[in-house]
């Protein structure tokens, strides 16, 4: 459980000198003899150390109750001593009214606590001086203080500290009970709330402490130090942590057990300590004593006698590390906790013991709240976009290419095309399949499909054959509408948009078509939006109606929505940022452009088509930003951009720095956005400004209105702000479920017991700020984001171990740079090899799925308990040349060097280039590098038709 360890061996080095001095201060109420003070003072220091010291005094011309005189005092309390030179300063101040102020000041490594108690004693007549502890002389300076690069230099994240306030100290007091054993359970108390500040079941705290028996040769500048590395595990009961940790501060140093903890560990940093000196050795009448002038921890816990008989916990903060309201939090949590440890039973186990009392549970309920209520009855997709029919008909809606249609005629196509859903059969309720590439068709289909009162699948026409058609199965279509190339189900019939468009039959609406199955209303799906699935196949989520226009509600005002702007459809509609791009242009009244899927492989062209349709919405995951904002510092020209949406994955701030440049705050804003397929696209919104630009901020913004957000601790209870804990998202974006997966949708779609309603359970850790802003932190599972696509990396390993030749898999996410997250996978061969193993993962796989390498092993390396050892694990392997024929040609042999220089390996003239791991983001990066040896840039499409290098230099006519 602990593991104590001498400090002074692992704390070298001072964060400041006055981390090691400490002061007493005794108050005269009848003021005080200043000469026979002095004189006293100078004959006890020739008795005590063999030199004369001075004592300093001073007149202070105001009351002893006055501010002015608070201050002077607290001037001389805080000045601190080097470990040379002298060993004590002593002031004596004087104040007008008559009562003075008695400060002594020392370094640690001069003089103890013990000592300066004694002092103080001998100098206001308590005691004779020749009864003085005489342990310093001859001792050891040596510092006993955290390792700067250890400590000191981490960031205490949860803290909100100023890099400014250099070595100011703060102090915060909350009052406790007396216990037995009260140090030890301080110190259990504040390990715990360390731990969950921290998010570790092995938090280390630091323990200083006087123990006056010990030989003056065993003492440095603290008379005792050792780390504590608490178990939270659960292995441990309440009352073995507590018995434990008494028996390591009372010296038994080594008998706890454990492991050792070096500081220069990521999991060693000691962030809070514990001083017992007044507790337990400095109780008595006469002075106040300051155990640190500046806290030798970001947190220094002190437990203090109080007035009255009790006790209480002072807890002095580093302001440059803890700012006060996070200080003052943390002594509330510790108090509360050692408070339960005085009353609660010893079996108890760490995880029974919670941090927040009922009105600090309520507070950071309400935290997580949006700032303003949504107000808007639920309504259909389908009615609200009749409504923008009704008021703009001749407005363009809808724009691809050289092709446009007004509101008014994408309403009539999509009414004919419903009518014609119908008279196929389908009824409300039931599930069309949309198959298409991006196109007018793709938006009038999916528009048709919501006016029958159905529900709309979107899939990728990119996927491969095996997975639409397990969608389509799954799903339980009864009509596909795709092109070409569908996988073909005697239960479903495929129709083409041109066979929808062509019906000549009678138009109407699904809300007067008696055969329909009812009247179809805003609690109704609209839409099932396949995501990856740890099961080892995709699972659809169902989302309502009235989320999508509840989404819209809540953004509208804010953004500034409306008829005057242009959008862009980016994404694949298979991909849920597409709702927000498809359905917020046309709820809105504004027109939105199709980006033909070869333009959105090349952020030069897609730059083109956002200059030339003058696009003022542009949303975007970080990745491919990144890639045009590179292509846009190229250009002169600025782009109409007004509002910028990021997201779909976690965004580093940083690099929008640039963007900012060119486009300052005032005239174009970003928003980071975070959401989640099952809570309808986006969550909370944070505009990005410079400073949080230049800050890396992490925060993802607050809750949007008619949404709200919790994080909770294991056991579902809120945590407190600024402590990581799982993310909970209830209100207005809460999907229906999984589709029919009831466990699973029992499993992460709860009762919300805090706003009633339902609400989901993400997997996603962050923690929430006091000014209730949301930090995403990553995820508490196996999922990851790969160009805004949740990816189960089960699924991929189920995928690969579903191959005969496969025997073990392993899969790991791994951060890559421009390209974002990109996979690699680990297989132990019964036979065959590599490459057919990855050809075979391609035919259920999706690109953003694939692994970038497969690395084959003997065995999958494990740890003691049987887990597999991530560290032991090899450098990804890349794939084996295709072929060993050299590139011949001056650009052939160009090309395969920026191949080689984007991807990472040895690159012959018929490699393909996705099969060496290559992608869409990784083309994109292709493409510019080709520009830069300059050579002409091939259109993205010729990459993909003629993904060799020969091929691709016989396209650009060299070869």
């Amino acid at each position: 459980m602990h593991q104590a360890a001498n400090v002074s061996r692992l704390f070298a080095a001072t964060c400041s000198p006055s981390a090691h001095c400490h002061a007493w201060r005794v108050r005269l109420p009848g003021g005080a003899d200043a000469a026979r003070t002095a004189r006293l003072f100078d004959e006890a220091s020739r008795a005590w150390w063999g030199e004369s010291t001075r004592l300093w005094t001073e007149r202070v011309p105001t009351a002893s109750d006055s501010p002015a005189a608070r201050r002077r005092l607290e001037s001389e309390l805080f000045r601190p001593m080097s470990g040379r030179g002298a060993r004590l300063r002593a002031v004596l101040l004087e104040y007008a009214d008559g009562p003075a102020d008695l400060v002594l000041v020392a370094h640690r490594g001069r003089l103890d606590a013990v000592s300066l108690r004694s002092v103080a004693q001998v100098l206001t007549g308590r005691s004779p001086y020749d009864r003085f502890r005489s342990e310093e002389a001859g001792r050891d300076a040596g510092m006993i203080a955290r390792r700067r690069e250890a400590s000191c230099s981490e960031s205490v994240e949860w803290g909100t500290g100023d890099a400014t306030a250099g070595d100011r100290t703060g102090v915060v007091t909350v009052a406790i009970r007396a216990s037995a054993q009260a140090p030890a359970k301080a110190a259990v108390a504040a390990g715990l709330v360390v731990g969950r500040y921290e998010d570790r079941r092995d938090p280390v705290l630091g323990a200083l402490a006087v123990v006056p028996e010990r030989p003056a040769e065993a003492l440095g500048a603290f008379d005792a130090g050792m780390l504590l590395a608490l178990d939270l595990s659960g292995q441990r009961t309440m009352g073995e942590l507590v018995a434990e940790s008494a028996r390591t501060l009372c010296g038994e140093v080594g008998r706890c057990g454990g492991r050792q903890h070096d500081l220069a560990e990521p999991g060693g940093r000691v962030l809070a300590g514990l001083l017992t000196d007044e507790l337990d050795h400095l109780g008595g009448e006469g002075g106040t004593y300051l155990p640190c002038q500046a806290a030798p921890f970001p947190l220094t816990i002190v437990p203090a006698r109080a007035a009255g008989g009790g006790l209480r916990l002072d807890v002095h903060h580093r302001f440059e590390d803890v700012d006060e309201d996070s200080a003052r939090r943390f002594a509330r949590h510790v108090a509360r906790v050692y408070e339960q440890l005085i009353d609660a039973a010893d079996d108890l186990v760490p995880a029974d013991l919670d941090l927040l009392d009922e009105p600090e549970r309520r507070w950071t309920i309400d935290l997580g709240s949006p700032s303003r209520s949504l107000e808007r009855r639920p309504e259909r997709i389908d009615e609200v976009f009749a409504a923008r029919v009704a008021e703009q008909p001749g407005d363009v809606a809808l724009t691809c290419e050289d092709r446009s249609l007004t509101y008014a005629e994408l309403d009539e196509r999509a009414q004919r095309m419903a009518a014609a859903l119908r008279g196929l059969g389908v009824r409300t309720g039931q599930r069309v399949g949309l198959c298409l590439e991006r196109s007018l068709d793709l938006v009038v289909t999916m528009l048709a499909v919501l006016k029958a009162g159905a529900v709309y699948v979107p899939m990728d026409p990119g996927y491969p054959a095996d997975r639409l058609a397990f969608m389509a199965q799954d799903a339980g279509l009864v009509v596909a509408v795709a092109g070409e190339g569908f996988p073909a189900d005697d239960q479903l019939s495929i129709v083409t948009p041109e066979r929808l468009a062509a019906y000549d039959g009678e138009a109407g609406t699904a809300a007067s078509d008696g055969e329909a199955g009812g009247s179809p209303g805003p609690d109704d799906a609209a839409y099932v939006i396949y995501t990856s699935g740890s099961t080892g196949r995709p699972k659809g989520v169902l989302v309502p109606h009235r989320n999508v226009v509840a989404l819209l509600s809540a953004t509208r005002d804010d953004f500034g929505l409306g008829p005057g702007d242009t959008w862009t459809i980016f994404h694949s509609s298979a991909f849920d940022f597409s709702v927000w791009e498809i359905w917020g242009a046309l709820l809105t009244g504004a027109r939105l452009v199709m980006v033909p899927y070869w333009v959105s492989r090349s952020p030069d062209e897609f730059l083109e088509l956002l200059a030339r349709e003058q696009v003022t919405v542009l949303n975007q995951t970080p990745s491919a930003f990144t890639q045009l904002m590179e292509a846009d510092r190229r250009r002169p020209e600025r782009l109409a951009v007004r509002l910028v949406v990021l997201g779909g994955e976690p965004l580093d701030a940083r690099p929008l720095r640039d963007w900012l440049d060119r486009y300052p705050e005032d005239r174009c804003r970003v928003v980071n956005m975070y959401g989640i397929t099952e809570t309808t696209v986006h969550v909370t919104a944070q505009t990005v400004t410079r400073r949080e630009a230049m800050a890396g901020s992490r925060s993802v913004g607050c809750p949007l209105p008619g949404w709200h957000v919790y994080v909770l601790d294991e056991r579902g209870r809120p945590v407190p702000c600024g402590v990581p804990g799982e993310i909970y998202v209830g209100g207005a974006g809460v999907a229906l479920e999984y589709l029919g997966r009831p466990e699973l949708t029992a499993q992460r779609f709860l009762p919300d017991p805090f706003g009633g309603g339902r609400m989901y359970r993400s997997g996603d850790r962050g923690r929430l700020r006091p000014d209730g802003r949301l930090e995403h932190l990553g995820r508490l599972d196996t999922q990851v984001k790969v160009r805004g696509f949740r990816v189960e990396l089960d699924e991929i390993r189920r995928v690969l171990l579903e191959d005969a030749s496969v025997a073990a898999a392993a899969v790991l996410p791994r951060a890559g740079d421009l390209e974002g997250t990109r996979i690699d996978a680990y297989v132990v061969l019964a036979y065959g090899d590599a490459t057919a193993v990855r050809r075979r993962a391609a035919r259920v796989l999706p690109e953003h799925m694939l692994p970038a390498t497969i690395t084959p092993l003997p065995a999958l390396p494990l740890t003691a308990n049987g887990k597999l050892d991530v560290s032991a694990l090899p450098e990804p392997a890349p794939a084996p040349p295709a072929s060993v024929r050299a590139p011949s040609g001056d650009v052939a042999e160009t090309l395969a060097a920026v191949w080689e220089s984007v991807l990472g390996v040895p690159v012959g003239a018929d490699d393909n280039f996705f099969e060496l791991g290559g992608n869409s983001l990784l083309a994109m990066r292709l493409a510019a590098a080709i520009r830069e040896r300059g050579l002409p840039t091939p259109p993205m499409r010729e990459l993909y038709l003629h993904p060799t290098v020969s091929g691709l230099a016989r396209v650009l006519g060299h070869e």
